[in-house]
């Protein structure tokens, strides 16, 4: 008679046995999302890529294989320099003004207010709405004739207010005043973070004699500098992905003022060109500045971003 296997070698299979069974159950359950992942996301960016090196026009059909003819075309392109100076403009101002703003706002939205619920709900409502509503929204804020700021600038002040849309010098201006709009979201996760920074902190540097203004500079910031990293990221690629409001609001003009990168792609993909494959390889490229943008902002972040379990493990 075969002796029986000791009990610790059938808890070891019993527990190999569930471990594999919850893997299977694990796949089964996520597989619709890798189908649509694999369908809709990677199997359209690998083609991208493909296509990238063919001349694709709804006309001649197949693509035509041509190398990196597309690459050579691009640098040659002065419109592809004018979008990329376009762009680079609006991420150097625009994401700055945008985590401060959002910080600040987090800021004064963390303080024990009257109704603080509502003012908070109130501040977080513009990041719901998006797209076209809120381009024609802003064309109506800032049409030089009968836009709402520059009826009120003029009703107060007596100054008629600048062609916002149809002057080049001023247009890039209202656009990044625009990019505040969406500033709910951010905000929302900084107010967490600040709440999350630990009380003791702020007792001890009141027995300190530390003011308000130095309690934030010093303790809540530094706090908070993961968050402000993530939606400075966050904020970096969106501003690298503007289109609908350019699109909606001035076509790219004037001027070419505002004609951003991803408003390029579109038009050599849909419009005049009808390049597929030239607007793929843009897209590539598009992809490869933010892909070096994220990376520097990672190794920037090493001299100023400072996180709880790095300060408990210098404990």
């Amino acid at each position: 008679m075969a002796a029986a296997p000791p009990a610790a070698t059938v808890a070891t299979l019993t527990r190999r046995n569930l471990a594999v069974r919850e893997a299977i159950w694990f796949y089964i359950f996520i597989s619709p999302w890798l189908v649509g992942f694999i369908l809709f996301t990677a199997g359209p960016i690998i083609a991208s890529g493909a296509l990238s090196f063919t001349h694709n026009d709804p006309v001649n059909w197949p693509p035509k294989w041509v190398g990196t003819a597309n690459y050579e075309l691009m640098w040659k392109d002065p419109l592809f320099w004018h979008s990329l100076r376009v762009t680079f403009y609006y991420t150097f101002l625009s994401v700055p003004l945008s985590v401060i703003f959002a910080t600040f706002i987090a800021l004064l939205l963390n303080e024990k207010l009257p109704l603080i619920s509502i003012w908070r709900t109130i501040y977080y409502l513009p990041a719901i709405i998006s797209g076209v509503p809120v381009a024609v929204m802003w064309w109506l804020m800032f049409n030089s004739s009968f836009g709402m700021i520059n009826g009120t600038l003029y009703d107060w002040t007596g100054i008629l207010g600048p062609r916002w849309l149809s002057d080049p010098p001023w247009v890039m201006p209202a656009f990044i005043i625009m990019s505040l709009w969406a500033f709910g979201g951010p905000m929302l996760i900084y107010l967490a973070g600040i709440q999350g920074v630990p009380t003791h902190l702020y007792e001890s540097a009141q027995i300190d004699g530390a003011n308000v203004f130095q309690q934030i500079w010093h303790i809540t910031l530094p706090s908070i500098t993961p968050v402000i990293f993530f939606n400075g990221i966050m904020a970096i690629i969106g501003s690298f992905q503007v289109f609908t409001n350019a699109y909606i609001i001035t076509q790219g003009g004037p001027s070419y003022a505002t004609y951003f990168f991803v408003l390029n792609i579109y038009n050599n993909a849909f419009t005049y060109i009808a390049n597929m494959g030239y607007a793929d390889a843009l897209s590539w490229v598009l992809f490869m500045i933010m892909l070096i943008f994220t990376y520097l902002a990672f190794r920037s972040s090493q001299g100023w971003v400072h996180y709880e379990t790095e300060v408990a493990g210098e404990k």
